[in-house]
């Protein structure tokens, strides 16, 4: 494997606080990389050096010649350009091509990454959509080393399994820092950790996350046990030294100076063996009540479009709701209901006498961003209350992995991470019987949403959970109920049964067609036949041969796509990309009819 990028002895500070030094490693063609760390180690930062955008304070980083790196951002804002002018316009100078083979370029990779609309606004799109549109910003430019900057954040499920198999079957190299945990089992080959805890700043493992999980544990146990051992040889030299040896010979004197050394070896060690994470212990009522929240029939529409209804949801104490599915599909909007912000449109929402409900938002905006960290912890004085007992808030702050230095920071210039421990610090005050929880792991660092999640398992009231998580997902919910798709609300017992659920639900879609069809001839009623007209039936009958066909099309316009781009013939390219488009637009108008149709039927 060839060499892309040498970094040799990174060393980066902002303002008094030290970032990581010392960070010396390479990436080689073929390298799938996890880059994960604490929240504050710098791994942001370490991708922006590697792309350019800023330097190190020290060491130095070694390109192969005309390398290419993408870069992918956590955050990114678009106009009202269209989907296809921002990939044009992100083409790189270097590249000597003519417009129209640029935008045939253009049009492959668009299609190859699932856009059907290539002149949609790209401010207009949803966030994973956007996301897919950063990474063909990127990919444009054929690089040869991908940055991705925890890309999952604000995706739901649906984006990041595309994202998954997309980085499983690209052959590109890349490095992602990222919190979820199962992403970095699923497509990474080599872990990295960024941490101050190991001699040289970093610690890496060849091999899937689980196995740098084991790996990270052995290297941990060893360095305790290399702890104790030093512990009790400077013992020794301690005990040595106070017999104060009144000749001073050459041999004492030395043995003096490997005493200093061993001793500044110990405290080294001891400073790198205190792993501190966040100390985090929701606090709950004790209610013994067998029925929290009762909602029945439940719907809710938002500009004129169905969220969902029919929805029955019970909760009690012990139970964590998982609620999922794609964005837009109201999951966020039902949480605000079961919190008493918003309203159901019809339907009711009975709670026990006295419930007390902590709700976390994901967006944050709870937080008053022109307030210091300070005041954000303990807005009504130097001290917090928590269980009964008087906090002061730098010992709070402490809880939370904050130093002293930034206690009088505004919000707004914190990370992502630091005002998600905020909002957690501030919940943690509130006695719950309900936790409604939006997106809480948004910018958290493993070791952070580890100790959550723990937590989570030993609170005794009930939990309402909305994340892309599915680790967490696994391990706390009870039971999920899925949003978004046509027909009844599901209710199932795990994240796996919903994933089930949803392939069902694509691979019976025409199927479902023909049965309904299979029905109404055989129990045509006087309703029905006021509904459609014979000629509206007869189309709804041939919907699915439709639609089969189109999609035969579109997979063979595809083929061919792959076919003229091996054998550089661009002009059978354009007009293949026109035919794509074409076919996609009619499949895209088919399932409206379809859909039209069959609502008009029942």
């Amino acid at each position: 494997m060839s060499l892309l990028l040498s970094c040799q002895s990174l060393a980066k500070s902002h303002g008094s606080r030290q970032l990581f030094k010392d960070v010396s490693f390479g990436i080689f063609r073929g390298d799938k990389i996890g880059l994960i760390g604490p929240n504050g180690a710098g791994k942001s930062t370490l991708l922006k050096i590697l792309v350019g955008i800023e330097n190190s304070d020290k060491g130095t980083v070694s390109y192969k010649k005309s390398v290419r790196i993408g870069y992918v951002p956590q955050t990114s804002s678009y106009t009202s350009q269209s989907v296809e002018e921002v990939v044009f316009n992100a083409i790189s100078g270097q590249m000597n091509l003519p417009d129209y083979e640029r935008h045939t370029q253009v049009a492959i990779l668009l299609s190859k990454l699932g856009f059907s609309d290539p002149q949609q606004e790209a401010q207009t799109l949803s966030g994973g959509w956007k996301k897919r549109l950063d990474l063909a910003k990127e990919l444009i430019n054929s690089p040869d080393i991908l940055l991705l900057d925890e890309p999952t954040n604000h995706l739901d499920l649906e984006g990041i399994l595309w994202l998954e198999n997309f980085l499983q079957t690209e052959n590109i190299a890349f490095i992602i820092t990222s919190h979820d945990r199962y992403i970095l089992q699923n497509v990474t080959h080599k872990m990295m950790e960024l941490n101050s805890i190991y001699p040289q700043g970093t610690y890496t493992v060849e091999g899937s996350y689980l196995e740098f999980i084991e790996k990270k544990t052995e290297f941990i146990e060893q360095q305790l046990q290399s702890e104790q051992a030093l512990s009790q040889k400077v013992r020794n030299e301690i005990d040595w030294l106070r017999r104060s040896p009144k000749a001073r010979t050459t041999k004492s004197t030395a043995r003096i100076q490997s005493a200093n050394k061993l001793i500044q070896d110990l405290d080294n060690i001891k400073t790198r063996n205190k792993q501190s994470t966040s100390k985090i212990d929701f606090e709950s009522t004790d209610r013994q009540t067998n029925r929290l929240v009762s909602i029945k029939n439940a719907a809710k529409s938002l500009g004129g479009r169905e969220l969902f209804s029919g929805l029955d949801i019970t909760l009690s104490p012990g139970m964590c709701l998982g609620i999922v599915g794609p964005n837009g599909c109201g999951k966020s909007t039902l949480l605000k209901m079961i919190a008493k912000e918003i309203q159901p449109d019809i339907g009711t929402i009975k709670y026990a006498d006295g419930i007390r409900i902590v709700y976390f938002d994901q967006y944050r905006q709870q937080l008053p961003p022109d307030a210091t960290l300070r005041s954000a912890l303990a807005p009504e004085g130097d001290t917090v209350i928590y269980r009964g007992s008087h906090i002061h808030v730098n010992s709070w702050a402490k809880r939370f992995l904050f130093t002293l230095d930034r206690m009088d920071l505004p919000v707004k210039q914190l990370s992502g991470g630091e005002r998600a421990r905020i909002q957690i610090a501030r919940l943690m005050l509130q006695p719950a019987d309900l936790l409604l929880l939006d997106e809480p792991t948004n910018d958290l660092d493993i070791a952070t949403l580890e100790t959550l999640e723990e937590s989570l398992l030993e609170f005794p009231g009930a939990i309402v959970l909305i994340t892309h998580d599915r680790a967490l997902l696994d391990r706390l919910a009870t039971s999920v109920i899925g949003l978004g798709l046509p027909g009844e609300i599901p209710i199932l017992a795990d994240y796996r049964q919903w994933e089930a659920y949803v392939e069902q639900k694509k691979r019976a879609v025409p199927q479902t067609t023909i049965a309904k069809n299979e029905r109404i001839e055989k129990n045509p009623s006087s309703d029905s036949k006021k509904k459609l007209s014979y000629k509206e039936m007869k189309e709804l009958e041939q919907m699915e041969v439709k639609i089969t066909t189109i999609e035969g099309k579109i997979a063979t316009l595809h083929a061919s796509m792959q076919k003229h781009t091996e054998s550089n013939d661009l002009t059978e390219l354009q007009l293949t990309c026109k035919q794509l488009e074409s076919a996609q637009h009619e499949l895209e108008l088919s399932f409206q009819r379809w859909q039209e149709l069959d609502s008009k039927n029942h």
